[in-house]
């Protein structure tokens, strides 16, 4: 208690030991001064020597870092195209009513808005996304990423080149790297293996993370060349790593008939090596990603269904909104009992609960 001497200086001598194995005479080391011992030390974390100071602002491992695609989405935003902007709105607008009395005549379209007696909600949550729009918003990104790549500016990997690798026994043209596929064709790769693997909405977001990991850490772009076995990578990796039962490598040499286990187990394998083996998704991180998703599809009218709250649905919402309030009142209580050390004092913050 009243020792001067700081805990961070020893106490005891040092003893060494010369080439005759003998005991050096002992030199008491010189006292620091209180403000020299611990006062001003270096928190752990900023001496730590960071490899890559990009990896720390990689947005498939820090919460904080904006997504890839959604930034490369943006950059699309002015550009001079609105009858592709028309069409896409006309395919994917949102929950649209015909005002009509005849099935065959055209009819303006309106729609429909919450109001004090009704409240539309889509089924989409964080924990439950809705699994035919996740995948459209995914490959929307994923289309994002091969229109506003760097052109001739990485490296390109065997593994994933298409030409090397094919995925079918039709022959790829030789101009094949110079036409950038369509978002309707990514939509259709990416739902017939979801369908075909019975994957989850869930998976295709750690897709998606797995996707943008790859390009940071390996410095690879996505483009025609290669696009499809780097889907495919991500999602044979995130079925694995997400779902309980995952698909094995031999189901999806039943779904692509002309590709070998063997090609399959060798794409997993640098698939692994290039991400490092950090196949880690936080929540923090999955979070993101879903709200980014739902962001880029307001951005490009792709919004999911909506559907009037009904009776059973909003007795559901206040059922899990008591449950959590009796769980955060309980926290709260033994939080604030006098009797608890301050040491073991939590402080709960209270949030807005998000519905959909």
């Amino acid at each position: 208690m009243g020792n001067t001497t700081s805990c961070c200086v020893s106490s005891s001598p040092k003893l060494r030991r010369n080439a005759h194995s003998r005991l050096e005479p002992y030199h008491p080391e010189p006292e620091l001064p209180r403000d020299d011992t611990g006062g001003n030390l270096q928190h752990i974390s900023d001496r730590e020597n960071i490899d890559d100071p990009n990896m720390e602002y990689n947005p498939s491992d820090h919460p904080r870092a904006s997504t890839i695609f959604l930034s490369k989405s943006q950059t699309d935003v002015a550009a001079p195209n609105k009858k592709v902007r028309e069409k896409r709105k006309s395919l994917y607008i949102n929950h649209l009513t015909h005002i009509s009395e005849s099935k065959h005549t055209a009819a303006p379209l309106r729609r429909k808005y919450s109001s004090c007696s009704t409240i539309f909600l889509d089924d989409s949550t964080v924990s439950q996304p809705n699994l035919k729009y996740t995948i459209k918003c995914v490959s929307l990104a994923i289309y994002y990423h091969i229109k506003n790549r760097e052109v001739d500016s990485r490296m390109v990997i065997d593994i994933f080149d298409e030409k090397l690798h094919p995925l079918s026994k039709t022959e790829v043209p030789s101009d094949y790297e110079k036409h950038d596929p369509e978002q309707k064709q990514i939509y259709r790769f990416v739902r017939t293996l979801f369908s075909a693997a019975q994957l989850t909405a869930e998976c295709a977001i750690v897709t998606l993370v797995y996707l943008e990991r790859l390009l940071t850490y390996a410095e690879i772009d996505i483009g025609p060349a290669n696009w499809k076995r780097i889907v495919l990578g991500a999602i044979l990796l995130a079925s694995k790593v997400w779902d309980d039962q995952a698909v094995w490598n031999v189901d999806y040499c039943q779904i692509l008939k002309d590709i070998t286990v063997e090609d399959m187990n060798e794409l997993e394998r640098q698939f692994l090596e290039l991400l490092q083996f950090n196949i880690n998704v936080p929540s923090s991180v999955y979070a993101k990603y879903y709200f980014d998703l739902r962001s880029l599809s307001e951005a490009n009218n792709l919004s999911f269904p909506l559907e009037p709250l009904s009776r059973d649905k909003a007795q559901k919402l206040e059922a899990i909104a008591r449950l959590c309030d009796d769980k955060y009142k309980d926290l709260r209580k033994g939080a604030k009992k006098r009797s608890v050390s301050a040491d073991n004092l939590a402080v709960v913050r209270w949030c807005p609960a998000i519905l959909s």
